[in-house]
């Protein structure tokens, strides 16, 4: 990977609706992220934190299903610009959120340089919900969908440019709670997903191994998007929406482990961390914890 990352906070909890993932960059910082990479030799860049627009009280825009589309659009379309130049000063954009809505604008500021952009979902949910098919209109629940072209134009477009990513070019690894629409857009895209049933059955080295083989083949770059709802509550329990049943602690190693090993990623955001719904900053930790193997921290 590259050797220089420039860190970008994104206090967002406007795309869900419940406080306190906003506290999350602040969170994984007090947990050690600057120091854990720059042990490993990384030249760290840390930006700061994009400024969020806030409404005078959380409520879903006239007219659409989406809660503060036009606040969560306009953060978006400043932390796509950042990234945008991170990637032109040939730097490695490493974002803490924030609820998942930022994927949006990560992805909007990074596939713009790429012909062919993996992702890797990793999450308990498929985040491909759109203002008809969300039972919440929670804008974290759509990022996905947003990034394929599917959804309200104001998400879409931003970057001035869409679809940002292909189908064909996405897996998600974890998931375990999925919607009714979800579920028919995956079916009918496409979209190589890997839920708790193939994870159990496989196991998570050969999950990354078809992972790593599949992206690798079609795609000149990979992000990857990591929820940390994605692990299971007993070991992340500071997040918005847990649920039970999910990847351990030492799974998600292992997948940093082989992500790093494989030198395929080259970008990736860590979100949905609550400290308020957390255990003395445990969520946080396990987050930093994963971002030093997946940028090669080793027992030995």
């Amino acid at each position: 990977m590259k050797k220089d990352i420039s860190l970008i906070g994104v206090p967002m909890d406007l795309g869900q609706n419940r406080r306190g993932v906003d506290m999350g960059p602040s969170a994984m910082r007090y947990a050690g992220v600057v120091e854990r990479l720059e042990a490993l030799h990384y030249e760290l860049d840390d930006l700061g934190d994009i400024d969020i627009s806030r409404p005078d009280r959380y409520r879903k825009d006239d007219g659409t299903n989406l809660r503060n589309l036009l606040e969560v659009a306009e953060a978006n379309a400043k932390l796509a610009e950042v990234v945008d130049e991170v990637v032109r000063e040939d730097k490695f954009p490493l974002v803490l959120g924030g609820d998942h809505s930022i994927a949006i604008g990560t992805l909007a500021g990074v596939a713009k340089h790429y012909q062919n952009l993996g992702v890797i979902w990793y999450d308990a949910h498929a985040d491909l919900n759109t203002g008809e098919t969300s039972p919440s209109g929670n804008i974290h629940g759509m990022p996905l969908a947003v990034s394929l072209g599917i959804g309200h134009e104001k998400l879409t477009g931003i970057g001035g440019y869409e679809p940002k990513i292909r189908p064909e070019n996405i897996v998600i690894i974890g998931a375990r709670s999925l919607d009714e629409g979800e579920k028919k857009l995956i079916r009918e895209k496409g979209i190589k997903i890997y839920t708790m049933h193939e994870i159990d059955r496989l196991g998570m080295s050969t999950v990354m191994e078809e992972t790593i083989h599949y992206l690798q083949k079609q795609t000149d770059g990979v992000h990857l998007s990591l929820d940390l709802d994605g692990l299971d509550p007993h070991d992340a329990p500071g997040v918005g929406t847990p649920v039970i049943g999910g990847l351990s602690y030492r799974e998600s190693h292992l997948a940093m482990e082989m992500l790093a090993e494989a030198n395929i990623v080259t970008s990736a955001e860590f979100v949905e961390v609550n400290p308020i719904l957390d255990e003395k900053n445990k969520t946080a930790s396990i987050a930093v914890g994963l971002m030093g193997s997946l940028f090669g921290e080793k027992l030995l």
